[in-house]
């Protein structure tokens, strides 16, 4: 929906008041537009014709179709039902690597040689297993509201010869890590079936030319029964290079790219934007009306991210003001973390039509909301759109929640691809 507030504004802005001239009395009086009728006139100019203010207004009315089908993903039911399996092994964690390591409904595709059946048990809110030796199988409810299970998550793969090793406890009376140690897949495979019907299909391929962990190449692909496929894919060379697609009934809704600035340059295949070759390692494509040019410096983000963490101390656990220290530990590392990204990560939103530049994109640290009134606060990073008259609108305003949730994801695609 677009958001009545800024609409609203400029209508105050523009409105002026007609009076009847005495001098004048046959003159017809102006017939005002309607708010609709100015958004129409609005939308229909280039964004460099517009000021600022009519520019939000534009991008609000652009953006909206995306807004749309972003909100949309929301209700899919194979997206509900993986959110709901996050949730339960948040509530009660399932070692899959044979009773050891703490795991997410995404750790599933990515481990070979591990078998059982877990099924949630409502009543002691627990997961129950059932050995196997054949199967890799999760059985739980598809919506935080039930407590029937009707939903499965089954899994087979392919194991490659890669072992790694993955950190598990601590054996305080050893003094010793202890550690899992596991085979990568080479692909792997699984079906989500909601009431005995399949509603999501996985599938992920590996190949791997050394013992690292870090493949040569990756692809993934979820593809759910309601419309929606995200797909992700990354390969190693001189440049490396990644793409994400995000679409719903055949129709692109994010698409993701990142690579070396003559990759990029390729992407960038239309007259309005070609201004911006040779400026960007990154492209990302909204719909059919904007795109996001990013030149980033992964290296020394990473880098900077590190030497973060080492600067701010860890507060002491047994210390008087344990719960403070930790809230002020929060901070500044979400703080840190967002002056990193401003500084690393170089985001624009231009305008497809016309390649008109409409915003840098900025972080923010935002404290999360405290409704258990919990001891300790957090705080997250927040994407804003920092306009040319200085003003930042949250990002989500315009482009949903979802768009942030699928940048990061691609974010951390390539932060795993760069090992």
């Amino acid at each position: 929906m677009i958001k009545k507030i800024l609409l609203l504004s400029l209508v105050a802005s523009q409105l002026t008041i007609s009076c009847s001239s005495e001098d004048s009395p046959e003159t017809t009086p102006t017939t005002e537009q309607t708010l609709a009728e100015q958004i129409a006139e609005i939308v229909a100019k280039p964004y460099s014709t517009l000021p600022p203010s009519q520019q939000k207004v534009k991008l609000e009315a652009e953006a909206n179709e995306m807004l749309v089908q972003l909100d949309k993903s929301k209700t899919s039911s194979a997206i509900e039902a993986l959110e709901n399996l996050n949730r339960l092994l948040d509530i009660s964690s399932v070692d899959i690597f044979n009773g050891k390591n703490d795991n997410q409904a995404e750790d599933i595709l990515n481990v070979s040689g591990v078998y059982g059946v877990y099924t949630w048990k409502n009543t002691d809110q627990k997961w129950e297993k059932t050995a196997s030796t054949t199967e890799l199988k999760f059985v739980f409810p598809a919506k935080e509201s039930q407590t029937t299970n009707n939903t499965t998550l089954s899994t087979k793969s392919v194991s490659s010869d890669i072992k790694i090793e993955i950190y598990d406890s601590y054996d305080w009376e050893a003094d010793v890590d202890v550690n899992d140690f596991v085979y990568l897949p080479t692909s792997s495979e699984a079906i989500l079936k909601i009431d005995e019907k399949e509603a999501a299909t996985f599938a992920q391929t590996a190949k791997y030319s050394t013992k690292n962990e870090s493949p040569d190449e990756f692809a993934f692909k979820m593809t759910t029964n309601d419309g929606y496929t995200w797909e992700t894919s990354g390969k190693k060379g001189v440049e490396n290079t990644a793409k994400a697609t995000l679409t719903y009934n055949g129709k692109t809704l994010i698409d993701f790219n990142s690579g070396s600035n003559a990759n990029i340059d390729g992407l960038i295949d239309n007259d309005e934007l070609v201004q911006y070759r040779g400026k960007a390692n990154g492209l990302f494509k909204l719909m059919d009306n904007f795109v996001i040019l990013a030149d980033t410096d992964l290296a020394t983000a990473a880098a900077d991210d590190t030497t973060l963490e080492n600067s701010v101390p860890y507060p002491v656990y047994n210390s008087e003001t344990y719960y403070s220290e930790l809230s002020t530990y929060h901070k500044k590392i979400a703080e840190g973390k967002a002056a990193n990204f401003n500084k690393n990560m170089k985001l624009i939103l231009v305008s497809k039509k016309d390649g008109t530049k409409i915003a840098d994109i900025v972080q923010h640290s935002v404290k999360e909301e405290n409704p258990w009134e919990s001891l300790v606060d957090y705080y997250n990073p927040v994407y804003y759109l920092k306009f040319s008259d200085n003003t930042e609108v949250e990002m989500e305003a315009y482009f949903s929640e979802g768009f942030s949730t699928f940048e990061t994801k691609f974010e951390d695609f390539i932060k795993a691809f760069e090992k």
